[in-house]
């Protein structure tokens, strides 16, 4: 019989052959202080040219023969050769070098006048400063006068001292344009449009009109200098409309004081409302 009690005997393993290990290598402790060095020197060498260059610059910078000597200004109508050089905040004397062409630049474009600015530097002592300054072509009442120039933008408040004898536009309000700026910008292309037309003419000229006036359901009406009459005009088309009115405005002249309206707002008529 089989014994069940007798233990199985374990397959003995055979004896692997041990690995001899590795010997290690030594520390190389001089490589390390040798690239520890050049690193070192390398930094003290990058902030000695930095240092050294500095103080060659700032040296450069006090000669006396790179001074600004003199400060040209473009041609200007609003604003005086005083004021720009006030805003751009330099004056003869200072060092070339030392100018910032970018910040005098930036200081000057805050005066709501200027449109473009450009700053140049030409050694060994100029400075030259071109300016381009808005034209204001009307003046748009929203509670507040504001100036509006020729490329459509509002830019300038009107303050104490500031001319008047521009074309009044009005209806359009600070909400409108805050609310709709696309919209109100359009309007305001569409007014320069107008106000071109009327400057074009030999017949009714822009010095007939004394206000602009645009509603958003009926468009544009204009108000004659003479009498007050108002002139509507509708969207568009304005260049036919004005030829109509020319034909017959010298003969209602005589009598504007008795009108209520005149409707050009139409393409084969011209209705003309008596008081």
């Amino acid at each position: 019989m089989r014994d069940l009690h007798k233990k199985k005997q374990r397959p003995t393993s055979q004896n692997r052959l041990k690995k001899p290990p590795k010997p290690r290598k030594p520390i190389n402790f001089r490589s390390i202080f040798r690239k520890s060095a050049k690193v070192v020197c390398g930094a003290a060498l990058v902030s000695l040219t930095g240092f050294v260059g500095y103080e060659m610059y700032r040296m450069i910078v006090r000669t006396t023969f790179l001074r600004l000597e003199r400060i040209e200004v473009s041609n200007l109508k609003k604003l005086s050769r005083q004021e720009v050089v006030a805003l751009a905040g330099v004056k003869e004397g200072d060092a070339m070098l030392a100018l910032r062409l970018k910040s005098i630049g930036e200081q000057i474009a805050k005066n709501p006048w200027i449109a473009q600015v450009k700053v140049r530097r030409y050694f060994p002592g100029t400075l030259t400063i071109e300016v381009a300054e808005r034209e204001p072509v009307a003046v748009v009442n929203m509670g507040y006068l504001y100036y509006l120039d020729n490329k459509g933008e509002l830019f300038k408040p009107l303050t104490e001292g500031d001319r008047l004898d521009y074309p009044v536009l009005t209806g359009i309000t600070e909400e409108d344009i805050a609310k709709d700026p696309s919209g109100s910008k359009a309007t305001l292309k569409t007014t320069l449009e107008l106000i071109a037309q009327l400057k074009s003419r030999t017949d009714f000229r822009l010095d007939d009109v004394s206000e602009i006036h645009f509603d958003k359901g009926y468009g544009f009406t204009i108000f004659t200098a003479s009498g007050g009459v108002p002139v509507k005009l509708g969207n568009g088309g304005f260049s036919e409309k004005l030829s109509r009115l020319a034909r017959i405005y010298r003969d209602l002249q005589p009598q504007m004081s008795a009108l209520e309206y005149i409707d050009l707002d139409y393409s084969d008529k011209i209705i003309v409302k008596k008081a």
